[in-house]
Parts: C-alpha cells; structure tokens; sequence
C-alpha cells in the first residue's frame, strides 16, 4: 500500500495566540534568532496584523492560507534567514527601507555613522545648499536618513551594483525624497565631481577570510560584494578616502563605518589624504568604535 508522504502544516486548526506558541517553539528548538519577537513578527507579516490585531484576534483560527505561509515564513527562519530578508524590508533610523540580494540588512550600528555626520553639519552649517554623497549606497538608508533630517540637501549614492541602486531609488521614491536624490553606478566616488559637504560610506571592510567564519545570518544571505574588504579588510578605504577627500568642500566631512578594531588605522588613512582627523571616533551601543571622522581644512 502506498503511504501518504505528504507533511502536515503544524499550524493548521491553531489559533491566532496558538500558531504564535508554536512557531515560537520551533525557533527556540532550532536556536535560531529571538524567539518570541521573530514569532511574532512573522505571525503579523503572515496575517497581515500589527501586535494590537494579533491579540484582539488571538483565539480565531487560522484560514489555510496563513498557516501556509506561517510555514513557509517558520521554514527559512530556521534555515538561518533573516527576518528582514523574508519581510523584504528593514527598519533603519525610524524609516521603512525595502531590501534586495543586492542590499546589506541596514544594522543599529549604522546609525552611528548618521548620528556623527549630523553632529558635524549641525556644528558646521555654512549654507542651506548642503550635498552628501554615500559611497557604497545599497539600500540607500544613510544617505536618505540624512535627507530625512537635513531639508533641502540635495545626496548622490553610488554602487557598483544596479539591482542595489534601483532598490535606493525605489526607497528614495517611497519616503518622498526622489526630488532631493540620484544614484549612480560606478566605483565608489569615480563618476562624483563635487563638491560635497558630507560624504559617507558603509565599505565592505571584513577580511576575505573571516567571510566563512561568518553567522549564517550575514554568510549565506547579505552580498559578498558588500563584505569583502580584501585580504585584510582596507581595500575599500584605500579606494575611497583618497577619492572622497579630493571631492569634499573646504571645511567638509568625510564619515565611515568602521569593523572591531579598525579605528586607528582608518584615521591614518584619512590623514594620508591630507584630511584632519580632529574628533575621537563614535562608539555603538557596544562600546566599539563605529564611525570614523575626518575634515578638510578650510581654504
């Protein structure tokens, strides 16, 4: 006799409340992210509910369609996906970005580089004409962070990426900023003139050979070509610091990423290109010095 080998939906006949349990169970089980919160949050995106509909709709039944996708949504999130990869989009400095496989998830740690560079201009304002530039763009999230706080600045994002820049220009659309923004592909600052005010940058900077070493999460999920920064994690930096300080405005900022213990050695860099580094690094929530600062003297 032949046996049915087909699998059941575990959440199938579950209640709202119940399939939450439940998937919440399966991701403590196979150890795979915050098991409660990521429950959540798949829940919703599957239902189509905030947390205030998942509670007032606790003890209904799910239809078989959301069960199905509650499944597939549990399914890669225990193969190590990320949530904001299976959602499609990520929240970064308050705003909704949406995502590619072209694009980095936009990390907490980030935000520190927006934080340091509106310090800067805040410190600095000369003109209402102010222009950033973000190397290395992807999903555009530092470049429009800054337009979202800076009114009437006028950001240009690079990437080498096409898929990544269609995915900055969808969001510059998305959170009204088109008018205000331009991407273009090509090698860090190559195809930029200047001058900018503020240019930014999250390069690639983990060594080659640390990438395999890599959570699942990052490894297998975010572009390589957005990790990889060489055989010991600078080329990005030695590319882009001389570019940069050659299209920044007199009295302008120049504002990286940094990775664990890369700090110093940046700010050397900087100051190869003639950039005065006079401000301590800024430290994440960690305590890791995150982003990294230098100006251009003013004429």
């Amino acid at each position: 006799m032949r046996r049915d080998r087909r699998v059941s939906n575990p959440f199938t006949g579950l209640s709202v409340e119940g399939a939450r349990r439940a998937l919440a169970a399966q991701l403590r089980s196979a150890q795979q992210g915050e098991a409660e919160l990521d429950a959540r949050i798949l829940l919703g995106a599957a239902l189509g509910l905030d947390l205030t509909g998942l509670v007032a709709q606790g003890a209904r039944l799910l239809t078989d369609a959301e069960a199905l996708q509650l499944a597939r949504h549990g399914q890669r999130r225990i193969a190590g996906e990320p949530v904001a990869r299976i959602l499609g989009v990520r929240e970064f400095w308050g705003l909704p970005f949406r995502l590619s496989e072209a694009t980095l998830v936009p990390r907490p740690d980030t935000e520190t580089v927006v934080e340091l560079a509106l310090e800067i201009f805040r410190e600095r304002r000369a003109s209402d004409q102010v222009r950033i530039a973000d190397i290395g763009t992807g999903s555009g999230a530092i470049l429009l962070a800054l337009l979202h706080e800076i009114p009437g600045a006028f950001g240009v994002g690079t990437d080498l990426s096409l898929t990544a820049l269609d995915t900055a220009r969808s969001n510059a659309a998305a959170l009204g900023l088109g008018e205000r923004s331009a991407f273009v592909a090509c090698s860090y600052a190559a195809a930029l003139s200047g001058p900018f005010d503020l240019i930014v940058s999250n390069p690639p900077y983990i060594p080659s050979g640390e990438i395999p070493k890599l959570g699942i999460e990052v490894r297998e999920h975010d572009p390589h070509l957005a990790l990889d920064g060489g055989n010991d994690g600078y080329d990005a930096y030695r590319a882009l610091i001389p570019q940069a300080a050659e299209r920044l405005a007199p009295g302008g900022a120049l504002i990286v990423e940094a990775g664990q213990g890369q700090a110093r050695n940046i700010e050397t860099l900087m100051v190869a290109a003639a950039l005065v580094a006079d401000r301590p690094p800024r430290a994440d929530l960690a305590g890791i010095p995150r982003a990294v600062s230098a100006r251009k003297m003013p004429l």
